[in-house]
């Protein structure tokens, strides 16, 4: 179970058996309205020219945004949807890893709104996403 009180370790265990775990995405920081997290730039991420795929960059953002919500809601008495992606790509990447950052910026009792920023090795923007979710009553 995702709560605030969710450790590294607890939460890559959550990958298992999903598509974070296929695409090698690995949480590296959490913290209130934060969470970082990293995935491989390979054969499995890539698209047919031998760079990053857009799928790809958004399955993590995507993941930070869904995960990072549940950390804040009571998963007891809410589930948590995605509601909205936009993201704009302004870089690639072709080795090496990428790191996400989440943060969010609107903490609703409906809705969650999250800013993700996707950067290569040496910290160049390749991707920045704004993510809606929805907080659903059970």
């Amino acid at each position: 179970m995702v709560d605030k009180n969710s450790t590294l370790e607890s939460l890559n265990q959550l990958n298992k058996g999903t598509l974070m775990e296929h695409l090698h995405i690995e949480y590296l920081k959490v913290g209130e309205g934060l969470l970082v997290a990293r995935m491989p730039v390979n054969e499995k991420t890539f698209q047919p020219e031998g760079i990053l795929h857009g799928g790809a960059s958004l399955a993590l953002a995507e993941t930070i945004a869904g995960t990072g919500s549940a950390l804040l809601v009571d998963l007891n008495k809410y589930s948590v949807r995605g509601g909205q992606v936009s993201a704009n790509h302004v870089g690639s990447a072709n080795k090496g890893y990428v790191i996400a950052t989440g943060k969010i910026i609107h903490k609703g009792n409906y809705t969650h709104v999250w800013n993700i920023d996707i950067a290569d090795d040496m910290n160049k923007l390749l991707t920045t996403c704004r993510i809606t979710n929805i907080i659903v009553k059970k």
